[in-house]
């Protein structure tokens, strides 16, 4: 059953668990604050289900890394963090240590379980007393399935599920829908205007007087020739100019309307399935999502 890191045997795998790296992730010890350690990496199997976490223990025991298989540790997502189960720091300086070309076979993983499988005190005179004999293992014929509780997560007490749900955000762009182009030109027309104007002639008139046929005295008549009266004539003529004068002003500027428009898409929320087989749940909400204990 060949081992492989998560990156090698998918190198996509940050999309697959849609939820947070487990690489970089804190590991304490489960119950308290005390930090022992940093997730370096993670190993799946051929299937891909997780078998181990690389745990490089700096804080615990300087420059060595450990594996820590996945059902002894209990992953909180919204803290961020790993809690390992029932390890202490004893147990962990007798791990076997995990070097980048540590071959991960058979022999090397009992070691390793050998480790996880070490009875404390209580429980070996526990199995003394009831003459219960350590089963033993076959290379040819391991499976993970005889050491449940260093591989089963559903024998986890506590799991935390992270239900997503999408929303809509409503976001503006400023689109052009169209330009307004305001210039001017010149329109010409005939006008007519009425101008008085006087013009001046002579008017000949022969009238009889009086006195005539009265004679008159040789002195009085005063024969003569080249006589001339001269009159001046005068007449009035239109004369037109052109003025410019301001007729109007046009005023351009923009004004915004404001209006409300309604959008709608489909949105998916995620909720929780539940198959209780006939036992009770209680479900307690707090400040955080609803948690479902079985």
């Amino acid at each position: 059953m060949p081992l492989q890191k998560i990156s090698e045997f998918d190198t996509d795998y940050r999309d697959a668990i849609q939820g947070n790296d487990i690489k970089g992730m804190d590991v304490y010890v489960q119950g308290t604050d005390e930090k022992i350690g940093t997730v370096n990496d993670a190993v799946v199997d051929e299937q891909g289900a997780f078998r181990y976490l690389i745990v490089d223990l700096g804080l615990w025991i300087f420059g060595k890394k450990v594996l820590l298989p996945v059902g002894k540790s209990r992953i909180d997502s919204r803290a961020n963090r790993v809690y390992a189960v029932g390890i202490t720091k004893e147990q962990a300086e007798n791990l076997p240590e995990y070097q980048e070309h540590t071959a991960l076979d058979y022999d090397y993983e009992e070691r390793v379980r050998g480790g996880y499988r070490t009875p404390s005190v209580e429980s070996s005179a526990a199995l003394a007393s009831t003459d219960i004999r350590t089963p033993t293992y076959d290379r040819n014929n391991y499976t993970y399935a005889q050491d449940a509780d260093l591989y089963d997560v559903n024998a986890h007490e506590d799991q935390t599920f992270k239900l997503y749900e999408e929303r809509l955000v409503a976001n503006k762009q400023r689109r052009k829908t169209g330009e307004v182009t305001i210039g001017k030109h010149v329109e010409t027309e005939t006008v007519r205007v009425s101008v008085p104007v006087e013009r001046e002639r002579v008017v000949i008139e022969r009238v009889t007087p009086q006195d005539a046929g009265k004679v008159v005295s040789p002195q009085t008549a005063n024969f003569g020739e080249g006589e001339v009266a001269r009159i001046e004539l005068y007449e009035e003529v239109a004369d037109v100019q052109k003025e410019a004068f301001l007729r109007e002003e046009v005023r351009v500027q923009k004004v915004v309307d404001k209006e409300i428009v309604e959008v709608e898409d489909t949105i998916r929320r995620e909720e929780l399935d539940v198959d209780a087989e006939g036992r009770t749940i209680e479900e307690k909400t707090g400040n955080n999502l609803p948690k479902d204990r079985i």
